[in-house]
């Protein structure tokens, strides 16, 4: 099944750009920031004679070469001459003198769906700023890459939010990014003029292999749609002393260590109905274990539809910890700018869950404890869904 759908972009390139006449215009973009031709937002808004006064970096730098956690630093384009500015580093919202020359913020980046993935967080925090210096707020809607139904993982507790999660919300949310702006606004009394350029053709049901959209990593270790459907689960291995698979071709699908022996982890596992593990070793050429010949596997999903990923990270760390108690460790802050609380906390929104870890409850009351608030969370949800 293949749908042709229009994101914002295609859709305002169709309606047209008279919202913007004599606006000065504010870009938050990066490199995921195109139409179904892959031509630029930025050129295109050019292309139509819009006044782009200002571009905005999320992380990973408003181009797309940065590693994550890597600072953005601010500068002019030597091509358009146009001032960008760094939302990630020493601020991660923009400041008045950076909004004195724009009367309208437009946000049109790729997101994955997972709560960690700080582009919604400068997308929020954004929206804070303009409504604050009296600017309008224009989200140009994208899918949500791994569907608008599925939701899983813990709503983040208050007292652990951090750039990884601001707002309570689970893990894997099922919303697109126009419908978090509306749901932020709304819920969390951001209270700007937001309007949302929704796309055209796009279901809840649908994967992002069944848009007809061409797929543009929206940083750099999210090369694949793969990548992105594991990411919500494996990325909380970064809160761990087990390599993610960052430095190596296959990120969020490789994962492993130096120490890790893998048949002892392999026996370990309950639940291996919906993806395969492939024993395998890799040699990352950054992140943790750069140069070092790591032991561990690839994930391979088996079964989309029902794959857990939070489960099946959950239940990797468990087993890793289980089999190596020497070797495993919990990663030390700082992380994302986060100085006391435990990156894997942050990540997972709470304290609990590493505790029952640590306690070796069993895996089913790990995961009842993970989806709790999920059901309240669909009710607030609902009120802001804007695509059947």
């Amino acid at each position: 099944m293949s749908v042709n759908v229009k994101t914002g972009i295609d859709v305002l390139e169709k309606e047209g750009f008279t919202r913007f006449k004599n606006q000065r215009i504010g870009l938050i973009i990066n490199p995921s920031s195109v139409n179904r031709n892959l031509e630029s937002t930025l050129n295109i808004f050019q292309r139509n004679k819009i006044n782009i006064t200002a571009l905005f970096s999320p992380e990973h730098g408003v181009k797309g070469e940065l590693q994550d956690q890597e600072e953005c630093m601010s500068f002019i384009d030597k091509k358009t001459r146009i001032p960008v500015y760094s939302l990630y580093g020493k601020q991660l919202d923009p400041d008045k003198k950076m909004l004195e020359d724009v009367d309208t913020l437009v946000f049109d980046i790729q997101d994955i769906g997972a709560r960690y993935y700080t582009y919604i967080w400068t997308m929020a925090l954004s929206m804070g700023k303009a409504e604050q210096y009296h600017k309008r707020f224009i989200v140009l809607d994208r899918p949500n890459p791994i569907n608008g139904l599925n939701i899983e993982g813990p709503i983040l507790e208050k007292d652990y939010e951090s750039f990884v999660g601001l707002f309570p919300i689970p893990i894997r949310h099922g919303m697109t990014i126009g419908e978090l702006a509306c749901m932020f606004n709304e819920e969390f009394n951001i209270g700007v003029e937001l309007e949302v350029i929704k796309m055209e053709g796009w279901k809840r049901i649908l994967w992002f292999d069944e848009t007809s959209l061409p797929w543009v990593p929206p940083s750099p270790n999210m090369p694949t749609l793969d990548a992105a459907t594991l990411y919500p689960g494996m990325c909380l291995l970064e809160g761990t002393n087990l390599s993610e698979g960052r430095g190596t071709m296959k990120p969020f699908e490789f994962f492993g260590a130096p120490w890790l022996k893998s048949g002892l982890v392999l026996k370990k596992f309950k639940n291996l109905g919906d993806c395969r593990f492939r024993s395998l070793y890799f040699k990352p050429l950054w992140s943790k274990y750069k140069g070092e010949t790591c032991a561990g596997f690839q994930l391979h999903i088996t079964n989309r539809k029902r794959f857990k990923p939070v489960r099946t990270a959950l239940e990797i760390i468990y087993a890793v910890r289980k089999t190596h108690p020497q070797d495993f460790e919990w990663r030390k802050p700082p992380y994302e700018f986060e100085e006391e609380k435990l990156p894997f906390d942050i990540l997972i929104g709470n304290s609990m869950i590493r505790r029952m870890i640590e306690d070796e409850c069993f895996i089913e009351e790990i995961e009842t404890v993970c989806n709790e608030g999920i059901e309240e969370f669909k009710e607030i949800r609902k009120r802001y869904l804007l695509y059947e």
